[in-house]
């Protein structure tokens, strides 16, 4: 199967993943899900004319006419039923938030007025005018009004927006079930005595930690021997019992890397292997006949990550009904040469300059197994494929980790 560019393999994946099921959750429960109804203004918002300050709320013809001094006949506090004002004369305390008693039309702050034997006087320079400090009656939304679409990630605003429209729960998006796989024998666990031929299991963490940093909390990870019966045997099972695989190493050229043949075997479609790019040129991706969907990745770390970014995340999103943001653009801090006729993903650091824009600088790693490089980085740029140099002030892509 001939490799295909970065665009066509989004595509390809985006075609192909089966759009995860809806569950109705409390609201309390949706920050992070993905929406997948409309949510409409219950009613007027405000949905009556609310006082907007503490104070005095009063008749503001009455000053037209010289009134200065007025009697406090109540107080109306929030969530209580509207007092009405009495006499022209008269006024009525109200606190922020209240209903605006009836035949009030301004609300004059506390600090504007003194208060003396049970009467509210305005201060000489005060100017009292119809309307003042009160929010008026569906000046925010209408009923009716959509407040939230369906495919927008829910954060604490639209939560509390949700909440506000009187839904006890809402329909969102189920979590996918993920599986994260290493292979190798030369992975050893964190911790566990490690011989001079050995290396850390770390990809899986990486990947672990992205997936949690985007708000993907059902996730389970496992590792496997370079065994072709072991592997076989256990994604067989994993294939059953998860929407996601997302595998780390064993799926490029060597002879351990068993993943291309063993994965076909047992029924899992191959969509793509090798896309034009570097680092992560080798990553395959396939849709089992149960729809399950299989990202195996390239061992290298590097590698790794990138592809987790650049496909995998972007993909699970893609999978829950969320709306695709647009591509974030940012122009490199100084320049960089490009050799490879493959597209190229440079790691970088976000900066500020003294205009308050942002800037990428590069951050090149020594290789796809570099992991350290990639310490304070905030994600990576994507260079079209070479040879080229690219200028300070060259704008591009910035996928961010």
């Amino acid at each position: 199967m001939a490799a295909v560019d970065p665009s066509t393999a989004s595509r390809l994946i985006g075609e192909r993943l089966a759009c995860l099921p809806i569950e109705s959750l409390p609201v309390g429960h949706c920050v992070g899900a993905v929406l997948r109804e409309n949510v409409y203004a219950e009613r007027d918002q405000p949905p009556f004319d609310r006082v907007a300050m503490d104070g005095i709320a009063l008749a503001s013809a009455a000053t037209l006419g010289g009134q200065r001094r007025f009697r406090i006949q109540g107080m109306q506090a929030a969530g209580d039923p509207p007092l009405s004002l009495e006499a022209p004369n008269h006024c009525i305390e109200v606190m922020t938030g209240a209903m605006l008693p009836a035949e009030c039309d301004a609300v004059v702050p506390v600090e504007r007025i003194s208060v003396r034997d049970g009467c509210a006087e305005l201060r000489p320079e005060e100017q009292v005018h119809a309307g003042r400090n009160i929010h008026r009656r569906g000046s925010d939304v209408r009923q009716g009004t959509l407040l939230l679409s369906a495919g927008i990630a829910l954060r604490s605003p639209e939560v509390a927006i949700a909440a506000g429209a009187g839904m006890p729960r809402l329909r969102v998006s189920s979590q996918p079930r993920v599986l994260v796989t290493s292979t190798g024998n030369e992975l050893i666990e964190p911790g566990e005595p490690i011989a001079a031929h050995q290396v850390r299991r770390s990809n899986v963490y990486g990947v672990i930690a992205a997936l949690h940093r985007h708000g993907f909390m059902r996730v389970a990870d496992q590792h496997l021997r370079d065994d072709a019966e072991e592997i076989r045997e256990r994604l067989r099972v994993h294939l059953r019992n998860y929407d996601v695989l997302i595998l780390s190493g064993g799926v490029s050229m060597g002879r351990f890397d068993l993943l291309p043949r063993v994965l076909p075997e047992l029924g899992v479609e191959c969509v793509l292997h090798g896309i034009t790019q570097r680092p992560g040129r080798p990553m395959w991706f396939g849709i089992s006949q149960a729809g399950c969907a299989v990202f195996a990745l390239p061992g290298n770390p590097v590698s790794t990550l990138v592809c987790m970014s650049r496909y995998v995340i972007p993909a699970l999103w893609a999978a829950m009904g969320a709306q695709a943001p647009e591509p974030e653009r940012i122009a490199l801090a100084e320049g960089v040469g490009w050799e490879p006729k493959l597209t190229g993903f440079l790691p970088v650091r976000l900066s500020m300059d003294d205009w308050g824009r942002p800037w990428a600088v590069p951050c090149p790693t020594n290789g796809s197994g570099d992991f350290a490089a990639l310490r304070g980085t905030d994600g990576f740029v994507e260079l079209p494929p070479g040879p080229n140099d690219y200028a300070k002030g060259f704008v591009t892509r910035l996928h961010r980790w």
